[in-house]
């Protein structure tokens, strides 16, 4: 009996043990069925196995290789000012008073628009001169042709005919003075040939004409204010025409060399692109309170949304050249000694090894490895090297 009942126990106890293994396992499984699953890496083929859901978690972004501008950059600070060649400035060249004033800051003007009028004895005494000289050549035209006739006719004697057209051409010349007075005080030719049909109360009046067509952006002068004369104000308005605006760019002396005349700028405000133009101007002299040099830019504004004297921040384009597959600087990642891009796959990421060439500071180009069009992860990439660097070392265990 003892030995049979040493038989039974140790056959259960070989049975127990046979059972032990599933049961663990079972047991196990059975622990685990409420826990978040994990994302699984293969470290054999670099795949990082990560469902949608799982990479919008993560904030996982992928953007695709393609064609694309490598640029050498330089970043300097830049003010805005109204382009020198679209400014103008509304003068009173004669002595008088203001005695209209046809434009408010910020009106639009027309080139050769008139925008005041002045009320002038200097104008008056001009307009009265050539008048009078225009009706002493009616006169003295009159004489000349009768005298000539006479003389043709051998009625009128020859010192009588050279009188006569010596007095002609004194008159003549006297017109031409006066027109030529009227023409240094701003009066154009269509002006001056509507003299003689003038009403003489209008004889004080002189029109002050825009040089430049634009905005009106400073008003320097009110109605009444005598103008144009000694330890007068001579300048009415001025007028700007905002559509090109320029901007100065502060450049350091290091950056100096490489700077060109045509070279591409973009001009932001904060992290938001406003305009782009291109350098016009390199000033040859340096700045001796900046230790800078100054490059001077041109910028279209026609939706006048850039304003003089606005600080920017000015990226200048030093080079470009084109590199058949460029990515993110942020999607290239070095992962056990090499260059790496995790490379996007049905099941998640792929680790995949590249050759890369120049960068810019927002772009690398692709060599090798990657073909244009392949989506690679660009932000949050260290997610997917952790968890398979992770999965590396559980391989070790």
């Amino acid at each position: 009996m003892r030995r049979l009942g040493l038989g039974a126990t140790l056959g259960a106890g070989i049975a127990l043990g046979a059972l032990l293994p599933p049961l663990a396992t079972s047991l196990r499984s059975w622990l685990g069925a409420g826990e978040e699953a994990v994302p699984a890496a293969k470290a054999d083929d670099g795949l990082v196995v990560l469902s949608a859901e799982q990479i919008a978690a993560e904030h996982i972004g992928a953007v695709a290789a393609a064609p694309g501008t490598l640029a050498r950059v330089i970043t300097a600070p830049a003010v805005l000012t109204a382009d020198s060649d679209r400014i103008g400035k509304v003068a009173a060249k004669v002595a008088g008073t203001i005695a209209e004033l046809r434009k408010k800051l910020g009106d639009v003007v027309e080139k050769g628009e008139v925008v005041a009028v002045i009320d002038s004895r200097e104008v008056a005494d001009a307009k009265s001169d050539y008048l009078a000289a225009l009706v002493a050549l009616d006169l003295q035209t009159a004489l000349f042709q009768r005298e000539k006739g006479l003389y043709e006719k051998k009625i009128a004697a020859e010192q009588s005919f050279l009188k006569a057209r010596g007095a002609y051409e004194e008159a003549r010349l006297h017109v031409d003075l006066a027109r030529q007075k009227l023409a240094a005080l701003d009066l154009s030719d269509e002006e001056i040939a509507e003299l003689p049909r003038q009403k003489p109360s209008a004889l004080r009046r002189k029109d002050i004409r825009a040089p430049s067509g634009g905005k009106v952006i400073e008003r320097r002068v009110v109605l009444g204010q005598p103008v144009g004369g000694e330890g007068q104000e001579k300048e009415l308005y001025a007028i700007a025409d905002l559509s090109i605006l320029s901007a100065e760019i502060s450049v350091a002396i290091a950056d100096l060399a490489d700077v060109r005349e045509g070279q591409r700028v973009r001009l932001t405000h904060g992290e938001e692109a406003a305009a782009e133009g291109r350098i016009v101007y390199i000033r040859p002299t340096i700045d001796h309170e900046t230790h800078s040099g100054r490059a001077i830019a041109s910028f279209s504004n026609e939706a006048l949304q850039l304003r003089p004297g606005a600080a920017m921040t000015a990226r200048v384009f030093l080079t470009e050249r084109e590199a058949a597959v460029r990515i993110p600087r942020s999607a290239l990642v070095s992962f056990e000694g090499e260059q790496v891009v995790f490379v996007r796959a049905p099941d998640g990421f792929v680790k995949r090894k590249v050759a890369a060439g120049e960068s810019d500071r927002d772009f690398v180009e692709i060599q090798s490895g990657l073909a244009p069009g392949e989506e690679v992860a660009a932000t949050n990439v260290f997610v997917l090297k952790a968890e398979l660097g992770k999965t590396r070392l559980e391989g070790l265990d």
